[in-house]
């Protein structure tokens, strides 16, 4: 704390010290600890004493009733963003029944409330009211009472809450919320407030109203700052600068924003309130009759705002009379992007805001002297253009006389983004028709004579900088994001500066030789030259070794050329990096996107590389919402052809995705639909919450990376070189505040990198005063700090000798402190996850050059949410003996609050994201899957058990690939999606019973719906009237087991219709009972739902099909007939080249090399012998993208007879080792051929899909994963097709072992046991495996064993299916088959079947279908079912009896493959 900052132990002291402050500052009044009635009633003196006029109140006082309509017109009033425009209308409408008062008793009279021009003059009354009691709305809660209230005019426009020296001013905006929460500001006068204000003695926050308690957002509060962006913190100057008169009249009436495009009441920061201020004094202070005066302009950074607050200043420019017109100047472009509505949003309904179509409505609004015109915006091409002698579009032209009226005007121009070079011409001619006017400009990165090239700076164009905000200030101060950026290289360093090197030997040859021509030559005809020839050496050294990378430089004081000034100018345009590019964007998506939350943009160098983006992208990846936006004129060339062709491919796209309807004649507005849907503004709020609306990628080369504001983009990618303005201004489109997860803008530049990131160190030293600001840290540095934070926290504990975390510190300081670490490295925790942190992984290395570092992770992930539930035990309440003081700890509202229920539901969908990943890329019988299972399941404990159930479907859905997953979806998304589902088809099972109609009962149980408004609107009564009766009386008899008379059934339909609506449980048994024949309203309460049938999960080995040799082969080869069609004539025969891979997977070579003829062969097995589910797929594609390497290593050693040597003796051999080995492979980059360079982008495909953890996302469309696995197919066989002549010249013979496909383990025959597949499952498993030749008994073993084994079982027969299509055991009479098989195999003696039932209600079997009733077996254990099962036979069955034996002889062929199982592990 300062020295000089005043202090206060108790907080009351406080409260008086800022009241005699402020009462020598412009406040007159103190009222003591009023209550709402007293503060209205003081409301309606002042009212009176303003309002004495005759023709309003006269010397009447307002009656009770009177002021009674005046607080109605409050009531009336819905949310803060309302009640700023009541107030500043300045006036009331009532209805005066005060007899007394005969001019007016009777007539609507307007009462003045409010001037915001009336500061510290006229009839304004300004009052303090300290501690206001409030009235909350649970009468529970008890009443309260605030700090201090500001009143102007009787009404409470501010208030303050105060805390305290030396606690966190934090908890006086969370007391704030508290009122809000408890109804405090809701309703009546004291929901008139516009302002809070959070004060400690040393810390000041202040915002508008947000209305409702989840509107708070912490990055709206504002700490108020001096002319130099430097913090305020003693209280004093605060209240002196803040909240004196006339400020805050001033903030009330001027300075604070109704915004209509979000319906939210704003107020201007500190810095808004200057450059504002400042522009105001420049115009009082102008004398117009010289033509020597200036305007100047504002630096304030881009995203801080200040598009508002220049059209907040031109409209107080307007009001205040201080001008004639005031002309709002914007390019034509921005205007078509924002649009006009965008900034009539800031206005109020009062203020007339003009558009000017064409330049005749321009002029009529300029010559006009309606106040009504006062305020114009146009675009600035359209004012340029008015020049004497123009045509002016009505017809006539512009004379002088008439520019000369119009220029004898005081008018002010205010132009918005005018740094941009476009604008300078236009404004000079602007200035010059215009000579008397006055010019503002705001900009967030204006030109200065460094960057200036061959512009008009800013200062000279529009004078003076008046007011400075950069982003080094906006980014502490919280207005603005940070920068996350990442150079990319596309090509080794290396390789280009060989490339280069090469290129300049040519040169040089060339001189040497000008008649001789140049021929292309191989890297080792090249290193040749250099051994033989010194120029040539020196050359090659220059530009290998010693030049840097940067296209220009400067070395000893002198500018140098890079290597990046040498390239080819078409290196960073050709497939090859575009496809480098689209990966890596496609790669990192997930991850950068939130899972789709966020949206990205992609800067082209120009339009036709944006068209090569979007059709790379709409090939490759047409799961992606990608979007472009370019410059549409077409002019008469080729270029101009296919650019036509581009915009009319990308509509139809547009069109189809979304369901829009442009056209190239309307393209203006396809692309303010593109700015609207990628800024999640009308029509499209909301639309998070649906993909398939949403846009993925924008890729544009220009438009939209300036002046576009959208707080829902986080990514840029830039693929050209930016410098200066450019760089700054496609940079801030990433950094609109979000929220936590959006911690900073992530930016990544891939073309000419060296380059480009010189030209963002350029850009930073010019438009940034401390540039390591702007730039947050990066993974290692965030990782440190997070192990930091932990090791502070470790201390703590261990400091009170509390082991594990098991409970807080005793002491206040220690918890204070604790607090502090734990929020910061929460924060910290979410900015690492957006660059690449995982729980999964402790260990992470990092490259600085030629070293490496590691940073082990100090803490897991259980640690933390341990660490979690401490943190939130500090804000619980103590035992009511116990008394605390206020809270001392900084609150941070994103874990206590949203995090309680956020934190949960991610950690839930992390462990989700887990089980999917390995059910993808392990299988769904592996043990990673199934520990992933466990994990997953044991956090479903948070949820309900409907939920539980639901979760488990879903689960099954995945893993049978009857549920393909959709980008950004969690868990819980599934959840509610399934529930919808499923009331659905309980209403149409309904619906089909009783004939009710479906959309009526739809419509009612979609709304709110409660016993009290069933019936609203007769809503319910017209429900029962849809009833068809008799259907009703037949499904009453059915659900209740007895008739229903006639005379009843309406009745009883009102009684089930409304158990139906309104209890989930009733509506179960009601479907149940009439579903299941056995099942009643009275005996379904015993018997599980359908959806508790199907919620029990586990996750099983899944069958491996038998191999088909031929099957495999025809598959791959309607393949290769497309991928390698164009190559084919330069391989062997498509039969060899299939023959050659087989031949490789059963050639034994090596222990070490030979596995993984399995994996590939099992790939191919689950690929094409079965119908793969979308599992099978993933799981097989990752099988062949891990297994290439092994693979070639293995053909390597069947060529040469060793294996991979590394590069260099000792250390492990690398994929280039291997590519370099293969030697096709190898040379696919060196090729001409535009097959080849396809098969190499192929190859650079596989790596890329190797190196990535998760291979491909599991959200990827069949399509895609399709086309990845025929890449991967295609490449072993190119590689092997091209070796053939090589295993032929090692002694080879590819055709002698063509049909092997190793199966060296075999899979466990699983439970099914298909009648019509048997005798293949005879061959398959013939030897040893699950079928034996005589039964195993039981009856020789203890009871308790026998009984376990049984159980288990049993148990494991439940689990056999966790769908309810495909259960086996889920209907009363399987117990018939349970019972055989168990007597069979000795488990309990026929006949007795009391002891059966005892032992089986003895084994508390949970999730049983049905239960055995006593009577059961006794009645249906006869005919064929008491014989042994082999000897079972369907003959002399037909129609009802035939199809029920079929179904339980299915349970017992199961049940009897388990028990067989289940025996044989017991004696194992």
């Amino acid at each position: 704390m300062a020295d000089n900052i005043q202090s206060f132990i108790k907080e009351l002291a406080f409260e008086e010290a800022l009241t005699n402050h402020l009462l020598g500052h412009g406040w007159n009044e103190v009222m003591m600890t009023p209550t709402e009635e007293q503060l209205v009633e003081n409301w309606a003196h002042i009212i009176y004493d303003n309002n004495r006029e005759i023709d309003k109140l006269g010397n009447h006082p307002l009656t009770a009733s009177e002021m009674q309509q005046v607080m109605d017109k409050v009531n009336m009033v819905g949310s803060p963003y309302e009640m700023n425009r009541f107030i500043n209308a300045q006036e009331v409408c009532i209805k005066r029944d005060n007899e007394a008062d005969t001019n007016n008793c009777g007539k609507e009279v307007y009462l003045k409330i409010f001037d915001p021009m009336e500061i510290s003059s006229g009839q304004s009354r300004y009052q303090i009211a300290r501690q206001p009691k409030f009235k909350t709305a649970d009468e529970m809660g008890g009443d309260r009472r605030g700090d201090v209230m500001l009143l102007i005019n009787g009404m409470p426009v501010i208030h303050i809450e105060l805390k305290r020296s030396k606690v966190d001013v934090s908890q006086a905006c969370f007391q704030i919320k508290r009122y809000v929460h408890e109804g405090v500001f809701q309703s009546g006068i004291f929901s008139m407030v516009q302002i809070y204000v959070a004060m400690t003695p040393e810390e000041t926050l202040y915002f508008a109203n947000p209305g409702t308690e989840d509107r708070f957002q912490p990055q709206f509060y504002f700490h108020w700052e001096d002319f130099n962006n430097v913090i305020v913190r003693d209280w004093k100057q605060v209240a002196t600068n803040l909240l004196s008169i006339p400020m805050a009249h001033q903030m009330v009436g001027f300075y604070t924003i109704a915004d209509d495009k979000d319906k939210t009441l704003k107020v201007l920061r500190s810095y808004q309130y200057f450059a504002v201020s400042k522009i105001s004094d420049r115009v009082k202070e102008t004398n117009w009759d010289d033509h020597l005066h200036r305007g100047g302009y504002i630096w304030h950074t881009t995203g801080s705002g200040k598009t508002m607050s220049s059209f907040k200043r031109a409209e107080l420019i307007a009001k205040s009379g201080d001008a004639d017109k005031v002309v709002f100047l914007l390019d034509r472009i921005e205007l078509a992007l924002q649009s006009l509505d965008e900034y009539r949003g800031f206005a109020g309904e009062s203020d007339e805001i003009q558009d000017t179509a064409d330049t005749s409505v321009l002029l009529a609004k300029l010559k006009s002297i309606d106040n009504d015109d006062r305020l114009i915006v146009t675009s600035i091409q359209k004012m340029s253009n008015l020049k004497e002698g123009a045509a002016i579009s009505n017809g006539g032209t512009i004379t002088k006389e008439l520019l000369d009226k119009i220029g004898k005007k005081r008018l002010v121009f205010i132009i918005d983004e005018c740094h941009r070079s476009v604008f300078g011409d236009m404004l000079v001619s602007i200035k010059h028709t215009f000579p008397r006017a006055l010019l503002f400009g705001f900009t967030g990165t204006p030109v200065f004579e460094e960057n200036a090239k061959h512009e008009i700076t800013t200062e000279t164009l529009f004078g003076d900088m008046l007011h400075k905000y950069t982003i080094a200030s906006g980014i502490p101060d919280g207005n603005v994001l940070g920068f996350d950026p990442y150079m990319v290289n596309t090509y080794d360093d290396n390789e280009l500066r060989e490339l280069v090197a090469f290129h300049q030997i040519d040169l040089k040859l060339k001189e040497r030789n000008p008649e001789e021509a140049v021929t292309k030559k191989t890297v080792e005809e090249y290193l040749h030259l250099i051994d033989q020839d010194e120029e040539l050496a020196k050359i090659y050294d220059r530009f290998v070794n010693q030049l840097q990378m940067p296209e220009s430089y400067t070395e000893n004081g002198r500018p140098m050329r890079g290597i990046e000034a040498y390239l080819p100018n078409d290196i960073y345009q050709c497939d090859k990096h575009h496809l480098v590019v689209a990966n890596d964007i496609m790669k990192s998506r997930e991850k950068l996107s939130k899972n789709g939350k966020f949206h990205a943009m992609l800067a082209t160098k120009n339009i036709p590389e944006a068209i090569a983006y979007y059709q790379l992208f709409k090939h490759y990846h047409p799961s992606l919402n990608v979007v472009a936006v370019f410059d549409n004129n077409i002019d008469n060339s080729d270029g101009g052809i296919v650019r036509e062709d581009a915009i009319k491919e990308m509509l139809t796209d547009y069109n189809a995705r979304y369901g829009m309807n442009y056209k190239l004649a309307n393209y203006a507005q396809y692309k303010k639909d593109v700015a609207k849907r990628l800024a999640h503004k009308k029509p499209y709020i909301g639309i998070e919450n649906d993909h398939t609306k949403q846009i993925d990628l924008l890729i544009v080369v220009t438009q939209m990376l300036t002046g576009y504001d959208s707080k829902w983009i986080n990514t840029l990618y830039v693929d050209k070189v930016m410098k200066y303005v450019d760089i700054i201004q496609a940079f801030s489109r990433t950094n609109r505040l979000f929220g936590p997860d959006k911690p900073f803008g992530t930016i990544k530049y891939y073309a000419y990198p060296y380059t480009m990131e010189q030209n963002i160190n350029d850009a930073l030293e010019v438009y940034v005063d401390r540039p390591l600001g702007v730039f947050v840290d990066k993974l290692e540095k965030n990782l440190s700090n997070i192990n930091q934070r932990f090791l502070s926290i470790r201390d703590i504990f261990h400091s009170h000798n509390i082991m594990n975390f098991a409970k807080l510190p005793e002491t206040r300081e220690d918890r204070n402190m604790f607090a502090k670490c734990f929020s910061e490295m929460t924060h910290l925790l979410e900015a690492a996850k957006l660059q690449g942190f995982v729980w999964e992984k402790s260990e992470y290395e990092f490259q600085h050059g030629s070293t490496y570092t590691k940073v082990r992770m100090e803490l897991d992930e259980q640690t933390y949410l341990i660490l979690l539930q401490r943190y939130r035990e500090l804000f619980e309440p103590g035992d009511p003996g116990d008394p605390k003081d206020p809270w001392e700890y900084q609150i941070d509202t994103y874990i206590t609050e949203t995090g309680t229920g956020t934190i949960n539901a991610e950690y839930i969908d992390s462990k989700f994201q887990k089980f999917i990943k390995n059910l993808y890329t392990e299988g769904p019988g592996s043990e990673m899957t199934k520990a992933a299972l466990e994990e997953l399941c044991k956090t479903f404990a948070t949820l309900s058990q409907k939920d539980q159930r639901t979760a488990l479907i879903i689960l099954h859905d995945i893993q049978s690939g009857d549920l393909h997953l959709e980008q950004g979806k969690t868990i819980y998304d599934y959840i509610a999606e399934y529930q919808i589902s499923e009331l659905k088809k309980q209403i149409m099972n309904l619906s089909e019973a009783t004939g009710v109609n479906a959309s009526q009962l739809i419509n009612i149980m979609s709304s709110d719906v409660n016993e009290q408004n069933i019936n609203e609107f007769n809503r319910f009564e017209n429900l029962k009237l849809t009833l068809d009766l008799q259907k009703t009386r037949e499904f009453l008899k059915k659900i209740t087991g007895t008739a229903c008379p006639p005379f009843l059934v309406m009745p009883k339909a009102d009684q089930l219709l409304r158990k139906f609506i309104l209890d989930p449980v009733a509506r179960e048994y009601i479907l149940l009972a009439w579903l299941h024949d056995e099942i009643t309203l009275e005996n379904a309460a015993s018997f599980p739902s359908p959806e508790e049938t199907t919620a029990n999960l586990d996750v099983e080995s899944a069958e491996e099909p038998v191999p088909n040799i031929d099957k495999i082969r025809c598959c791959i080869k309607n393949i290769l007939k497309g991928t390698l069609a164009d190559v084919a004539p330069y391989m062997r025969p498509q039969e060899e080249v299939l023959d050659s891979v087989f031949f490789v997977l059963g050639k034994e070579t090596l222990e070490t090399l030979d596995g993984v003829g399995l994996f590939i062969s099992r790939a191919f097995s689950n690929l094409f012998v079965k119908e793969a589910s979308i599992v099978d797929k993933h799981v097989a594609f990752n099988l062949l993208v891990t297994k290439f390497e092994a693979y070639l290593k293995k053909l390597y050693y069947l060529m040469e007879g060793k294996e991979v040597a590394p590069q260099h003796e000792g250390d492990p051999v690398t994929w280039k080792d291997v590519i370099h080995a293969i030697r096709p492979l190898w040379t696919l980059k060196y090729s001409e051929k535009q097959a080849y360079q396809t098969l190499y982008q192929y190859l650079l495909m596989v790596k890329e899909w190797r190196n990535n953890e998760a291979h491909i996302s599991p959200t990827a469309s069949e399509q895609e994963i399709d086309a990845a696995i025929n890449i991967v197919i295609t490449m072993y066989f190119f590689a092997t097709g091209s070796c053939i002549t090589e295993l032929e010249s090692n002694g080879h013979d590819v055709e002698t072992q063509a049909n092997i496909i190793p199966l060296n383990s075999r899979p466990s025959k699983p439970y099914s046991l298909d009648a019509e597949n048997s005798a293949e499952y005879e061959d398959i498993y013939s030897e040893g495996m699950m079928m034996v030749a005589e039964r195993i008994s039981v009856q020789h073993l203890e009871e308790a064993t026998r009984l376990e084994i049984l159980k288990s079982c049993i148990t494991k027969l439940l689990n056999y299916s966790y769908h309810k299509r495909n259960a086996v055991f889920c209907k009363l009479r399987h117990w018939e088959a349970i019972y055989r098989v168990a007597v069979d195999y000795g488990f309990t003696i026929d006949g007795d079947y009391s002891y059966f039932k005892a032992v089986i209600d003895g084994m508390n079997l949970q999730d049983l279908p049905y239960t055995l009733t006593p009577n059961f077996l006794s009645n249906h254990h006869v005919g064929i079912y008491t014989k042994d099962l082999k000897d079972w036979t369907s003959e002399g069955l037909e129609g009802k009896e035939r199809s029920e034996y079929e179904d339980i002889k299915k349970c017992a062929d199961v049940f009897e493959a388990i028990v067989e199982n289940g025996i044989r592990e017991y004696k194992e």
